[in-house]
């Protein structure tokens, strides 16, 4: 492994990505863990250690991690009807099964989930690694819709459906669904719910917080995106055109 530089050696351009986006993009680790690596002296730019933070690399720049080239690879995405019982870390812990497994074979290239679903949540689920995809399609001001089918433990009164689109008081600050609605009149124990939010467990805590438990929560709709044609646990890459739409935002 290459040793670290005895000096700081920082890359001085203008232009270009900065150097964490670039590992990222070549599917070796997340940015956080580019930034580690550069931190340590681990990466060269045109044969020259740097361990300085934000350093800007351009396209025809030769970046080394460990004697080795790294450059970009393959963009790839990834459309899951996620089971119940898998988690979306990358890396757990407790050995739970994890959805990469799922997806192991799909291709040589590092995939990762776009956003998070716990572990007993099911349905739409987006894995890539396209990490400047990823963030349009989590950072609240993006505004990305879901939809979500809710089973519940009791049946849902009227009011507290109107509770959930006037706003719901959370410790971590007011939560509004775009639109909550029985799925079946004749059973109103479950309701579909949409939402922009993209705050943790946010479902099952609006819910907890109106005094029900929810039984099965399923995601039916992602940015555009829905589960139509895949059994659980199977999987399928994206068409052209879905990706095309992901990035632009323009979709139904």
């Amino acid at each position: 492994m290459q040793k670290p530089g005895k000096t700081s050696q920082r890359i001085e351009r203008s232009e270009g990505i900065r150097l964490n986006k670039y590992i990222a993009n070549t599917g070796l680790c997340s940015r956080r863990e580019a930034d580690d690596l550069i931190r340590a002296g681990l990466i060269s730019v045109n044969g020259r250690v740097t361990n300085i933070l934000g350093t800007k690399v351009a396209p025809s720049d030769v970046i080394k991690y460990d004697g080795k080239i790294l450059s970009k690879e393959k963009k790839v995405y990834i459309l899951l009807n996620k089971p119940k019982d898998f988690v979306t870390t990358t890396d757990d812990p407790y050995a739970r099964k994890k959805v990469t497994d799922l997806v192991q074979r799909a291709c040589p290239e590092r995939v990762y989930p776009v956003g998070r679903l716990d572990r007993m949540t099911t349905g739409v689920l987006l894995l890539t690694n396209d990490g400047e995809l990823t963030t349009r399609l989590t950072h609240p001001k993006y505004n990305r819709k879901k939809i979500y089918h809710v089973f519940l433990n009791k049946n849902v009164k009227g009011d507290d459906l109107d509770q959930l689109v006037n706003g719901i008081d959370l410790p971590d600050g007011k939560v509004f669904a775009d639109a909550a609605a029985y799925v079946d009149p004749a059973d109103k124990k479950q309701v579909g719910i949409e939402i922009h939010s993209g705050k943790n467990r946010i479902i099952r805590r609006i819910f907890e917080h109106l005094g029900y438990r929810i039984i099965k929560l399923d995601r039916v709709y992602f940015a555009g995106l829905t589960k139509k044609g895949l059994a659980r646990g199977e999987w399928r890459y994206l068409k052209e055109k879905e990706i095309i739409m992901l990035k632009t935002g323009k979709y139904k």
